[in-house]
């Protein structure tokens, strides 16, 4: 009798360990549904095509599960973090505009600055919207024409804000900051043209 009931406890633990396989392996799949290595190997190789590839990654990366290997998804993606760059950048210069301690001159180019990044959020925002429906279209490459359009527009914006930028009159440490956000902001939209351009042929 020993050996039969020695026999029916190794059968119980090996199905018990089978049971926990199979349930750690469903549960691998429930976190990971789509597979985050193949979304994130899809999100890199689509981020070779802009300019900043390394940028576009690691801003990009967190959104695998949402993105999967689509690329409306991930120029959809693109857009909202280039929004939130936008809108973070808008915040800094009012920050700096309202604190005061700038000549005229200097306060009214950073005032233009603001404007020209809060031209840049609004067109930002209507790509956003104008993505959300995308698939609905019944133009679908007008739409794409018309985000390409919107977005070139932000990101002309940025740049004059970024190149007209005041150099003095300024602490060196907050001019710097402000500055490398501006960049960041520039370099977000720039990545996000090019993601949507890479959709114009889907």
């Amino acid at each position: 009798m020993a050996p039969l009931q020695s026999n029916s406890s190794i059968s119980f633990l090996a199905s018990f360990v089978v049971i926990a396989l199979t349930a750690t392996a469903c549960a691998a799949v429930r976190n990971d549904p789509y597979g985050s290595s193949k979304a994130l190997h899809f999100i890199r190789t689509s981020c070779t095509a802009t300019d900043y590839p390394n940028l576009c990654f690691s801003s990009l990366s967190g959104y695998a599960g949402t993105i999967r290997t689509d690329p409306v998804q991930l120029a959809q993606a693109a857009l909202s973090v280039s929004l939130t760059g936008a809108r973070a950048t808008a915040t800094s210069i009012s920050k700096i505009l309202k604190s005061g301690g700038v000549g005229s001159r200097e306060a009214g180019v950073i005032s233009d600055c603001v404007d020209n990044i809060g031209d840049s959020v609004e067109e930002l925002r209507k790509t956003i919207k104008e993505m959300e429906g995308l698939r609905k279209s019944k133009n679908f490459k007008l739409c794409v024409n018309d985000m390409q359009t919107w977005v070139s527009s932000a990101l002309t914006d940025e740049n004059t804000c970024m190149e007209e930028f005041p150099s003095s009159s300024m602490a060196l440490a907050a001019r710097n900051s402000v500055r490398g956000e501006i960049v960041k902001a520039a370099q977000l939209t720039s990545n996000a043209l090019s993601l949507i351009n890479g959709i114009s042929g889907v």
